[in-house]
Parts: structure tokens; C-alpha cells; sequence
């Protein structure tokens, strides 16, 4: 019986080639028996030229758009506050020079200073190696063991980032393990990311199109934690390290009721039991007297939080079973937000952070704090005068003291 196939196999190739329509490359079953060459296939004549620079034309006209949109929303360009590659960096600075002045801690101590100010005051332009949703023991403990620092750390701490470190501690933890494994692709695209970036908003990657999608329903899901209970964007970060509340927090009140209700939820109302206050003080007190050990010193500095959630705060850590007991047991004095006489009544528009004006208030002021305290800080001669509560809010504004967001305590 003959093969079902005996026919194509005797069919000769170009007889096949002639009935293929233009433009289809030839396969191996058009040439049985034979090896099978490069595929072919016709390029259609098209206006190449034109189509590609209507290609351009779009991507140039929607990049446009969505920057212009960005900028509407107030994204700045060159803000890396959405990765840790400039905390990596600042922190290996500290393996490559001296340095005097170091500020430590979670979000507050970084949107809370200015560190133009600092500079201002004391000639020193700090690292800032605070932590946005960190934790400054963790930091603490890593610079402790680092025998390259021997000047001063300032260590911001709220107490339910630093005693209760249960949120926190894992943002921490990639922050120092970046700064001390940094692949080489990682850094050449924050090297690039510093490039461009100063171009460009839409970079911002807590404004990426994919985050925006997720934050159109706060709860897709019954049960589900949702997009609305986490953290969004709430910070600027520079190249350099200086940071400050995102501007756009300092006058958008559904951003503002946003964030304050995610702080309500992460800081429970309940107290930190006994047992593990007393496993951060001996933490604590071991990293402070490592520096010590090496000729340096260290401040702790407690910033403001609004009267709303500084009830939560203390109500989980009361300053005397927290604050109080850690500068006894470490031995080491601190500048309290509460104690700073010309601080009082800020502006903390979603009740955690300070805006940007009072900022610069609150570095003055605890500025000139630390350096009282320690020999290793000073005031130049030349320093600007004090600065004081009216310089960044109204009066009228300030005798408000019991508006949430308002006060420090």
C-alpha cells in the first residue's frame, strides 16, 4: 500500500515555493529531503520613516501628559523616598570618614530635621540615617558595632518604634542589609535613577499606575486588608539624605485623615508589658557603651506627635515607663519634645510628622538642646538668633492647643 505521504514527498520544492503567497517564509515541509535554510519572509513596503516618528510623537505627548499629572498631584522630581539606595549610601559613608554628626531613628527625626538648619547652627551638616516606618534601635545597635564612628549620634525614637518594634524592624533590617550588600545592577540604577530623576516625577514609584489601580477600592476583599490601611506616600527624600513631610500631607485633609487613621491601627492602645521594655533597655544600653567605649557619645530625642495620637502612644508607653527609664538606664541624656519651651504647639498635619516650616523650629530648638548637653556639639558664633513657635504658626493658630495635630503631647 503506498504511503499517505508518498505524494508530498515527491512534490518538488519550488512547485511548493510558487504557491505560497508573497511574504510567507518557506518551512521545512515545503522542502522535503532538503536541510532547512534561514526562514524567509518579505518586508512589506511601509513608510517607515513616518511611522516611527509618529511613535515618538505619542510616547513624547503621553509621557508629557502623565508627568504634568504627576506634578499636578505635587510629586517632585528627584524624590527618593520610595527605596532605601540613599540610606544605603549615607550609611557606608560612615566606613569612609569621620563623622561628627549622625541622626538616627524612624520617620520623625528624618521629615522632622533640617538639616540646613543643623548646618546653620553648628557648622556640621549631619548623615541622616533616619528610617521612614523604621526603627532606630536597629540602627543604633548596627553603628554600634561599626568601629569607623566615633562621633555623635542623636537617636530619634517614638516609643512604639523603638520599644514595639514589631512593624518596624524588618524595614530596618533591609535598609542595613542593602547598605552592606548592594548588587552591582542595584547601584547602577540608583545611579541612574539619580540622573534622571531630577528630571522627572513620574518616577515616584508610591504614584506608579499600578499602585494608583490598587488605591481605587479600599476593600476588595471582605476581610481582606486593603490598600486603604496601608501606609502612602509621606515623605521626600533627596539625594543628600535632607527630607521633609511631602508637602502636598501639609494641606490635603483626605490625605491627612488617611494617614492618621493608619497610625491609629498600627500603635495599639493597650501597654507594652514589663519584660520587653526591659530587653530594649539592655539593647540599649549595650550599643550606647560600645560608642562610648570609643570616644563617642549619644542623645536620645523624643519629636512631637499631636494630641489625638500621642493619647494612643503613651497610652501603650507612658514616657515614665519608657522615656524616663531609658536615659536612666543608658546613662545618657535626651531632649524631650515636651520639654523644649520654644517648640511647643506645631503644626502636625496628620499628627505624626511636623510640616516643613516647623521643621526648621524643631531642629532649632533641639539643636540647641544637644549642645548643651554634650561637648561634642557647639554653636558657631555666628549661629542665627533662636526661633520660636510664631515662625511657623500663625498665633491665632497656635492657642488652638487641644486641635488634633496641633500640639505635642
Amino acid at each position: 500500500m503506498a504511503s499517505s505521504t508518498s505524494s508530498s514527498s515527491n512534490m518538488p520544492p519550488t512547485a511548493t515555493h510558487e504557491r505560497l503567497p508573497m511574504g510567507l517564509r518557506l518551512t521545512a515541509a515545503d522542502r522535503p529531503g532538503v536541510a532547512q535554510p534561514v526562514p524567509e519572509r518579505d518586508i512589506p513596503h511601509q513608510p517607515w520613516g513616518r511611522i516611527s516618528l509618529v511613535v515618538v510623537i505619542l510616547v513624547l505627548l503621553l509621557s508629557s501628559l502623565w508627568e504634568w499629572q504627576m506634578r499636578r498631584l505635587e510629586l517632585v522630581p528627584g524624590d527618593m523616598s520610595s527605596s532605601y539606595d540613599t540610606w544605603a549610601k549615607l550609611r557606608r559613608e560612615v566606613d569612609r570618614r569621620d563623622v561628627p554628626l549622625l541622626l538616627i531613628g524612624d520617620s520623625r527625626i528624618l521629615y522632622d530635621t533640617d538639616l540646613d538648619r543643623v548646618q546653620q547652627l553648628t557648622g556640621i551638616r549631619p548623615i541622616q540615617l533616619g528610617i521612614a516606618g523604621g526603627t532606630g534601635l536597629l540602627v543604633l545597635e548596627d553603628i554600634a558595632d561599626d568601629p569607623h564612628f566615633k562621633g555623635l549620634a542623636v537617636v530619634g525614637m517614638a516609643e512604639t518604634s523603638f520599644f514595639d518594634n514589631r512593624f518596624t524592624v524588618v524595614r530596618t533590617r533591609e535598609a542595613i542589609e542593602l547598605s552592606k550588600k548592594e548588587s552591582p545592577s542595584k547601584r547602577a540604577s540608583y545611579q541612574i535613577q539619580r540622573v534622571i530623576g531630577p528630571g522627572l516625577a513620574m518616577l515616584e514609584e508610591d504614584y506608579g499606575l499600578s499602585t494608583l489601580v490598587a488605591h481605587l477600592d479600599p476593600h476588595w476583599r471582605p476581610g481582606v486588608r486593603g490598600p486603604y490601611d496601608n501606609v502612602w506616600k509621606i515623605g521626600q527624600l533627596a539625594p543628600d539624605g535632607s527630607a521633609r513631610l511631602w508637602q502636598r500631607l501639609e494641606h490635603d485633609k483626605r490625605l491627612n485623615d488617611h494617614a492618621r487613621t493608619v497610625w491609629f491601627e498600627l500603635f495599639p492602645p493597650f501597654p507594652i508589658d514589663d519584660k520587653s521594655i526591659q530587653e530594649i533597655l539592655v539593647r540599649s544600653k549595650t550599643a550606647v557603651d560600645k560608642i562610648r567605649a570609643r570616644g563617642g557619645d549619644v542623645v536620645f530625642l523624643r519629636p512631637p506627635s499631636g494630641l489625638d495620637l500621642g493619647k494612643v502612644e503613651y497610652g501603650h508607653i507612658p514616657r515614665a515607663r519608657g522615656w524616663d527609664p531609658l536615659l536612666a538606664y543608658t546613662h545618657t541624656k535626651g531632649v524631650h519634645a515636651d520639654d523644649l519651651a520654644n517648640a511647643q504647639n506645631l503644626n502636625l498635619p496628620e499628627s505624626s510628622h511636623l510640616s516643613h516650616a516647623c521643621a526648621i523650629v524643631f531642629t532649632d530648638a533641639y539643636i540647641r538642646s544637644v549642645t548643651q548637653l554634650t561637648p561634642m556639639l557647639h554653636l558657631k558664633p555666628d549661629a542665627p538668633p533662636p526661633l520660636s513657635t510664631p515662625d511657623c504658626v500663625p498665633p491665632s493658630a497656635a492657642s488652638l492647643d487641644q486641635a488634633p495635630g496641633k500640639v505635642n503631647r
